[in-house]
């Protein structure tokens, strides 16, 4: 994920992309260009001004002047360390895209982090749990956020891509749900199930209304949180509604094939989180178990889906809008988003893939 943006960054920094344009414009395309009109002749490059003809002197043109061969040099080359520092929009805008990568990464260390720490310290209770998964949900919703804002939507707005937005925004929700998927294996009671899949229901049937209210934008503005016209925040407040529908139906449909291949399957010694019978590095305490950890998560996605309709429907009756139509349109309007999503999803499930194997327990 890394490589590829620090390939791009050497080979432009080594092309002097971040100095100037590759190619300069024409005085044909200049006219064009605001820069033509305002006098601007400092966006022109070094190379540029050298391929100038020297100005001729004045004398050249005087008929009363007696015949003299001047020796006219060119007029010196403007010193390196005298040109203009310029660094152009484009590049600009990878600079912004190259730091919400990063930000893309800590996403997935702090993950690793979070999951590494809670399988030192099991078992926990219902407190812990809660604590555990909340600290990881406020930590995600921090990090999407700070993406979001350097994504922007519209252009001018540092990288200025919707788009962008759109796929960022399902990796953060994967992300997010994927780790929590991950947690449904090391639950041992039917109560923490349903704590769980209670505070997470209630706060997206009641939350996510209160959050689309004017009043909450209003509250937004004058905080000087967000300066979006109410409009087009409620519009990104349906996409972020379609995009968790699509990230919780993704995750739990590859977490319940993930239990089921992997305990069942020939590579279950390389994964022994998944091993509840006590094999080598799995369960030996007799503290959970796969039957229950099954049946439970399928009851948790049925929940799930039921919470998502009770939502679409009150956004429907409250504000008159449509959470999946705002989505299909989306990806109508780029159509791109389709084999990207699909991408983002088999990302983020096999980061999980690979960062529980081999994982052991401990002693309680």
């Amino acid at each position: 994920m890394a490589m590829p943006v620090a390939v791009a960054f050497a080979i432009l920094t080594s092309h002097e992309r971040h100095l100037s344009l590759r190619n300069t414009l024409s005085d044909t395309q200049r006219l064009f260009t605001t820069s033509w009109w305002a006098g601007d002749v400092e966006s022109d490059t070094l190379a540029r001004r050298d391929r100038r003809r020297p100005q001729a002197l004045l004398a050249n043109f005087d008929p009363d002047a007696p015949l003299a061969v001047e020796n006219s040099e060119a007029p010196p080359r403007a010193a390196l360390g005298m040109r203009k520092l310029w660094i152009p929009a484009s590049f600009v805008r990878f600079m912004w895209f190259c730091a919400t990568l990063s930000i893309a990464l800590l996403a997935y260390v702090l993950g690793e982090t979070y999951a590494e720490i809670y399988l030192r310290t099991l078992p926990h209770d219902n407190v812990e749990t809660i604590v555990y998964v909340y600290s990881w949900v406020v930590t995600i919703h921090l990090l999407d956020g700070l993406t979001g804002w350097i994504l922007g939507s519209d252009d001018g707005e540092r990288v200025g891509s919707y788009p962008l937005g759109w796929v960022f925004k399902l990796y953060f929700s994967l992300t997010y749900q994927t780790y929590v998927r991950a947690l449904y294996a090391r639950l041992r009671s039917p109560q923490q199930f349903m704590l769980l899949q209670l505070l997470s229901s209630t706060t997206l049937i009641i939350i996510h209304p209160l959050t689309m209210s004017s009043t909450y934008h209003s509250l937004l503005g004058l905080l000087r949180l967000n300066n979006q016209s109410y409009t087009t925040y409620s519009r990104f407040c349906r996409r972020t509604l379609f995009i968790r529908s699509l990230a919780e139906n993704a995750s739990m449909a590859a977490f319940l094939g993930q239990i089921l291949v992997l305990h069942y399957g020939a590579n279950r010694d390389a994964y022994p989180y998944f091993a509840f019978d006590g094999a080598e590095g799995g369960d030996k305490e007799g503290l959970y178990d796969f039957d229950r950890t099954l049946w439970f998560a399928m009851v948790t996605w049925g929940c799930e889906i039921v919470a998502s309709w009770v939502v679409r429907r009150l956004v429907a009756g409250l504000f008159g809008k449509e959470v999946s139509g705002e989505g299909w349109r989306d990806l109508r309007r780029w159509p791109e988003l389709v084999p990207s999503s699909a991408v983002v999803m088999v990302h983020v499930l096999q980061n999980m893939l690979f960062g529980i194997i081999r994982i052991r327990f401990k002693g309680p």
